[in-house]
């Protein structure tokens, strides 16, 4: 049996439960924002991740992002089904955690990743494109990053740092879905917008909720850098949400409800990277700044007139790839002496290795998201038809109804 700490053992089987409610809280916030009659079309595309993305995990996910490659691309098959591990395996990060608890937290990484872009195409893709979709992205853009950066692959080796996933979980997601967008177009004629704002609320409860287990759990101990990932969370959530309110009710003349909830997930999405390598005060000013340009990205695309229906792109693209300069830009060994220190501390070698990565990341999630689109589409028609969208994804593919005459 491995040196076992029950403390830090149970800590992280709590952590992966929180990451694991982030996915329906992810469903039920993309739900509220959607119209009426596409309601279950938008849902189901999250739920049904958690059982797909957990079948190919355990078939080849885990082995390819954690088995082998040092320095690779990508990890070998010798650890597919999940061979060799056994009660006495030990995690590779921290020894007193078993493996097999490793592997469920990763996991549901991988779970909400590939979900996050269903977003942007909501309303118009058919339901055997997406799975086609799920599958090959998971594969060419989630696995391969997860093990570069985590796996001890070709970006580790060159000194990059990602607390939680700005990089592998947001940037890659939010580029996909600028790529998914571009490559789809605008849906067809007025959707209606959000149906249900107290439904976005609920969602945006349980992410919130959740993202602690994401964000303090990527410690993978319980310890003082653990308590400030926690702590920095809360933080940037906060300040991005009334930055975001206050931009909105300046520009608008009324303080709207969904635009905090959109600007507390910015804030999460932007302090994810960086969540155990900075200050609190750090902390703050990343969610100041999170705030401010999410925002920002959001105006952009709609005066470019891009239809990413729930706007992953400026939330979660934007705000994952601002996280990463800005933890080049802030990162101290201070608050994570087994960090780095970024460029204000003294070591532009840092920041210009975490510019890298994004640039990186951008270029690979958009190539191989409108590669794929464009191979599924060869495969099966990806967007839904004239018909089918006009009267809802809920009943033209699913035939179901979230609502009683929701047509």
């Amino acid at each position: 049996m491995p040196n076992l700490d029950t403390g830090n053992t149970g800590f992280m089987l709590l952590c992966s439960s929180l990451v694991m409610l982030m996915t329906p809280g992810l469903a039920f916030f993309y739900g509220g924002l959607v119209s009426r009659r596409n309601v279950l079309g938008i849902m189901i595309q999250s739920y049904v991740s958690m059982g797909w993305t957990t079948v190919l995990w355990f078939v080849v996910g885990y082995s390819l992002c954690f088995s082998g490659g040092k320095g690779g691309i990508v990890g070998d098959l010798n650890m597919a089904f999940l061979n060799g591990v056994t009660l006495a395996s030990p995690s590779p990060l921290n020894d007193t955690i078993p493996l097999i608890v490793f592997i469920a937290y990763q996991m549901m990484f991988a779970i909400i990743t590939p979900a996050l872009i269903t977003g942007a195409f909501a309303n118009r893709v058919t339901f055997k494109a997406y799975m086609l979709f799920l599958t090959g992205w998971l594969l060419l853009v989630y696995f391969p990053f997860v093990h570069m950066i985590w796996g001890g692959g070709f970006l580790a080796e060159r000194g990059v740092l990602d607390f939680a996933g700005g990089i592998v979980v947001h940037a890659i997601a939010g580029v996909a879905a600028l790529a998914s967008v571009l490559y789809v177009g605008r849906r067809r004629g007025e959707d209606g917008g959000a149906h249900s704002i107290p439904l976005v609320a609920l969602g945006t409860g349980l992410l919130w909720f959740g993202w602690y287990g994401f964000n303090a759990g990527s410690e993978f101990r319980v310890d003082s850098t653990t308590a400030v990932a926690f702590l920095n969370t809360d933080l940037a959530a906060s300040f991005a949400a009334m930055v975001w309110l206050a931009i909105d009710w300046q520009r608008t003349g009324r303080p709207k409800f969904l635009g905090l909830l959109t600007g507390a997930v910015a804030g999460l999405a932007t302090i994810t990277p960086a969540a155990g390598y900075v200050s609190p005060v750090t902390a703050v000013i990343i969610g100041c700044a999170a705030g401010a340009v999410c925002y920002g990205a959001v105006a952009l695309k709609n005066r470019l007139r891009l239809d990413d229906a729930l706007d992953v792109w400026g939330v979660h693209g934007v705000g994952g790839s601002l996280g990463i300069i800005m933890l080049g830009l802030f990162a101290t060994k201070t608050f994570n002496p087994a960090g780095a220190d970024g460029l204000l501390s003294g070591n532009p070698g840092f920041f210009v290795a975490e510019v890298g990565a994004v640039v990186l990341a951008v270029i690979w999630a958009f190539a191989f998201t409108w590669g794929m689109l464009w191979l599924i589409d060869r495969i099966t028609k990806v967007r839904v038809d004239e018909a089918g969208e006009a009267a809802g994804l809920d009943e033209s593919i699913h035939g179901e109804q979230a609502y009683e005459g929701a047509l």
